[in-house]
């Protein structure tokens, strides 16, 4: 969907494609007629924005094959979609039994981060509409945060500098602006807007930015505010907002909360758990740790627990446990309710559909739901939703 700002600048609303599984061409033509086109036809809109996420076997594919470029853009058309974003975070295997850490892998100091980082911007220019400003990917925040030692550091900041110049030489070559946003997670070498702004300081802002997740900002317990400052105040573009929610325990002393909070502590995804103790935040690398190891302190309903599940915008997980949805709107208005946008990519991310204590039976119903609210929230914000 898209939406026009009071200032004239058009904002992209779609939802990203890592919710299902398909790491093929194949598959991913198939995900657009099965999921896709239904929650097109199900919000009633003439055109539905869709984040693809493209495993390492299908942009090999693409970046190779131009034909099976041409095919994958007249599925997209055929089916009232377009791509103007895409998540470059997990490189393959994001539907494996078990990922974890491994969605860290490779990182930026690996040379098959900055190729794949790059085949998807070749293939994003080629997908993108004629009347598309830019396109944006939006990609991990360096690495997990160990091992990492000086030398590897050092070869990922060479790595963004290659990035950059990989993408002015495609902009010079097509004519389409690719940005790339790194998204700051718990756990990793950039976790917040402050590290954000210190280990970005130097990068070509013309190509790189941040991508900022609403429920990792909510997890670090970063004010909206506070954090958008930050990021206007060193000039560090918001390239990508993904538009998510965290799951907080307002009393993790209530056993009701831990008993509903098990239920989210699956063995897929990683469930990285803050709360806030003396000040600072502090935190564990799982949710089991939380629950099991006695790795957070939970002193009551003054310092709650946030984990990161991405929970579904429009509805409330089981009680007692609430979602962040107040830093997304927070963040929703920081972007976009001022009199300039300062964000034009805005991505639906709940990929944890199928790990629910109660996985939905009709998910196309529950993704139309959660890009409802969205549009409900940017219409408040007095953006209009361009139906051309």
């Amino acid at each position: 969907m898209r939406f026009l700002h009071p200032d004239g600048t058009p904002v992209h609303l779609a939802y990203c494609s890592n919710v299902h599984q398909a790491e093929d061409l194949a598959g991913i033509i198939a995900q657009l007629g099965a999921h896709a086109e239904p929650v097109r036809q199900r919000l009633g809109v003439g055109r539905l924005g869709i984040g693809l996420w493209l495993a390492r076997t299908a942009v090999t594919e693409l970046a190779a094959d131009e034909r099976a470029l041409t095919i994958l853009k007249a599925e997209l058309a055929a089916r009232g979609l377009e791509t103007v974003t895409l998540n470059a975070f997990p490189y393959e295997g994001f539907h494996r039994e078990v990922v974890k850490k491994d969605v860290y892998l490779p990182d930026w100091a690996d040379p098959a981060r900055l190729a794949y980082t790059l085949d998807c911007a070749r293939v994003l220019a080629a997908l993108l509409p004629d009347d598309a400003r830019r396109g944006s990917v939006s990609t991990l925040p360096l690495a997990w945060r160990t091992p990492w030692p000086d030398e590897r550091a050092d070869t990922a900041r060479r790595a963004l500098v290659q990035l950059a110049s990989g993408l002015a030489e495609l902009e010079s070559e097509t004519g389409r602006r690719i940005r790339v946003g790194f998204e700051p997670e718990p756990g990793c070498v950039v976790e917040t807007t402050t590290q954000a702004v210190r280990e970005f300081a130097d990068v070509d802002r013309d190509y790189l930015g941040v991508c900022l997740d609403a429920c990792h900002l909510a997890v670090q317990f970063e004010e909206p505010g506070d954090a958008l400052g930050r990021l206007a105040d060193a000039g560090l573009p918001v390239v990508k907002l993904q538009a998510s929610c965290a799951v907080e325990a307002p009393d993790p002393t209530d056993p009701r909360a831990h008993a509903a909070l098990r239920d989210l502590a699956e063995r897929r995804f990683l469930h990285q758990t803050r709360t806030v103790a003396e000040g600072a935040v502090v935190g564990v690398d799982d949710l089991p740790d939380a629950l099991d190891g006695g790795g957070l302190p939970a002193t009551g309903a003054d310092s709650p627990w946030r984990t990161h599940f991405h929970a579904p915008l429009h509805a409330e997980p089981e009680p007692p446990l609430r979602t962040t949805t107040g830093a997304l709107t927070g963040v929703l208005a920081g972007l976009l309710g001022g009199p300039t946008a300062t964000c034009d990519h805005i991505e639906v991310e709940t990929y944890t559909w199928s790990v629910l204590p109660r996985p939905p039976a009709d998910l196309a119903a529950g993704i139309a739901a959660e890009l409802a609210w969205a549009r409900d929230r940017l219409t408040g914000l007095g953006l209009k939703e361009d139906h051309s």
